[in-house]
């Protein structure tokens, strides 16, 4: 009896399944099933199913109750060995492996899907070419060679592993939602905005706001467009560039307060007011549609509704079920201990080994006890940060811990050269010449006008993009892209803790965890998170002594957790 099987769904709605072998070859005949989850039903000893998408199956078991172990995704497994090959934005399909694989000309990917606001689950209809078991198997064996291939073969095969198992964790995220009360929701737009106006125009407050602007300025100014605000400004004798915060809250006008307190509001009515909660929450929960890796780092993304970026005002809505719990955690200053587990750096390993605050204990040895400066210099070493005082941060850091910065430094002349540069488990990220299609969102940089202030990078697949970019980019990705590798193997080690529980995970973003769970089960949470980030920092990065550790906050309402 084997614990591995792959199954292809087949276009007359039946299922093919077949047992494979320890090399993952068939070990039997391909049987032809008339029902998918009758078919996984039926055979409990499976640990892992081998299939070419977990969007197009996943959930349809779920939607019949049926949860799998483990996973292996055969079109995430081709896109990450495209990138460990240097291959980025190559057709990831199964389709298109397969093709490669026989020599035949080879299909584009289909376009993304839009999102469904309010569907139960956006990723319920199958989606791609029905491949024959046969096929598949073909292309999954290729991918073994391609695996052995690798750098770093048993950490690309851990990897590979890991990403399928996100797979899973966000088709079942997308599928219990987040729970969310429309009542407060409602309640705190009213607060914030005042009442609506017929036909959908600004609600009072934003319309109060407006006016006050164009009273500073003696004229009818649009808050709402950036153009119109510049213009104004200049009118007044003052040079600005833009409307964003950092630039405008320095300037000594009267219209500056009241503009920036619409901004505010603004975003918050356009991306997260009525229009919004009536097309993205559903029965006491906000579904958006988590993508697992959805950028280029690693880091996931999601697929309409904005739900990793929910403001911390808004976060009152998120609400526990009566009788549950949120454990809400936080990985504590994930970065540098990444960068102190990937660099092998003495000294910062040891740092990143105590139960004391990181940026304070690397003040105190190499910026005479000034936590602010330590903090300036370990994000500057990874974000590259260099000019200025930046530079002479990085000196001191240089000086105490020169293998960590002496990792990013190389990351970021191999970025510079147009080499290939990996995370630590074979994630890689693309080289500079490419199709010019990516999004700085979907290459893992910071949207937003908010988030982007001060920010710079390389985006991935612009072939203009200078070399000095592309280096602070690769700089980065190393780290990043590492912790993004970390975070998949706490999910799935988190996944694993919780599964004879009635606890769910509901959200993921990067560095943060919310688990709903029955109020009894809270403790047993906070100890599963606990150790599922000290097994996943083993899984990754071996025996190092760097710790993982999170603030944990079990609370009734997400905006209590800060």
């Amino acid at each position: 009896m084997t614990d591995r099987w792959a199954l292809a769904p087949a276009e007359d709605g039946g299922v093919d399944v077949a047992p494979l072998g320890p090399d993952g070859l068939p070990a039997g005949p391909v049987r032809r099933e008339s029902d998918l989850a009758g078919a996984v039903r039926s055979r409990p000893e499976v640990t892992r199913w081998v299939w070419r998408s977990t969007a197009e199956v996943y959930p349809r078991l779920l939607a019949t109750g049926v949860r799998v172990e483990r996973c292996y995704d055969i079109e995430d497994a081709e896109t990450l060995l495209l990138g460990h090959e240097g291959r980025y934005g190559e057709p990831r399909s199964a389709a298109a492996a397969l093709a490669r694989l026989r020599g035949g000309p080879v299909p584009p990917d289909p376009p993304q899907r839009a999102a469904e606001p309010g569907a139960q689950s956006p990723l319920f209809e199958p989606a791609g070419d029905h491949l024959p078991l046969p096929d598949l198997l073909a292309v999954y064996a290729e991918q073994q060679h391609r695996h052995q291939k690798a750098a770093h073969p048993d950490r690309m095969r851990l990897l590979t592993a890991a990403e399928s198992a996100g797979m899973l964790v966000a088709a079942e995220m997308n599928r219990s939602g987040l729970p969310w009360s429309a009542e407060v929701h409602r309640a705190l737009l009213h607060e914030l905005l005042g009442e609506r106006y017929a036909g959908g125009g600004e609600p009072r407050r934003l319309a109060e706001l407006a006016d006050e602007v164009s009273a500073a300025f003696g004229r009818r100014v649009r808050p709402d467009l950036p153009a119109d605000v510049v213009k104004a400004f200049a009118q007044a004798g003052i040079k600005v560039k833009s409307t964003r915060r950092w630039e405008i809250r320095s300037v000594d006008h009267p219209a500056v307060a009241p503009l920036l307190e619409y901004k505010k509001l603004y975003r918050i009515w356009v991306a997260h007011g009525w229009s919004w909660l009536q097309d993205w929450v559903r029965d006491g929960r906000f579904r958006p549609e988590f993508l697992a890796g959805g950028t280029v780092t690693g880091r996931w993304v999601t697929n309409g509704g904005g739900g990793l970026q929910i403001p911390k005002v808004i976060r009152r809505a998120v609400v526990a079920d009566p009788g549950w719990r949120l454990v809400v955690a936080d990985a504590d200053q994930m970065e540098p201990r990444v960068l102190a587990a990937i660099s092998r750096d003495p000294g910062l390993m040891e740092v990143a080994g105590r139960d004391s605050d990181l940026y304070q204990s690397v003040s105190d040895r190499a910026f005479s006890g000034d936590r602010e400066q330590a903090k300036l210099a370990v994000l500057g070493a990874v974000y590259g940060q260099t000019s200025g005082d930046g530079l002479k941060n990085l000196a001191a850091l240089r000086r105490r811990f020169p293998k960590a910065v002496a990792y990013v430094d190389e990351a970021a002349r191999a970025g510079e050269e147009g080499r290939l540069v990996r995370t630590w488990l074979g994630r890689t990220c693309p080289p500079a010449a490419g199709s010019g299609e990516d999004t700085a969102e979907e290459a893992g940089i910071p949207g937003g006008e908010e988030e982007n202030e001060g920010q710079s990078g390389w985006v991935p697949g612009y072939a203009s993009a200078d070399s000095r970019a592309r280096g602070r980019f690769a700089r980065n990705f190393v780290v990043q892209g590492s912790a993004a590798d970390w975070a998949l193997l706490l999910l799935a080690a988190l996944r694993r803790a919780l599964w004879d529980m009635a606890a769910e995970l509901v959200f993921f973003q990067h560095d943060e965890v919310i688990v709903h769970c029955p109020a009894e089960e809270a403790e047993a949470v906070v100890r599963a998170i606990r150790d599922s980030a000290a097994l996943a920092g083993r899984l990754t990065f071996g025996d190092t002594p760097v710790r993982f550790p999170f603030t944990t906050a079990v609370v009734e309402c997400y905006a209590d957790a800060k």
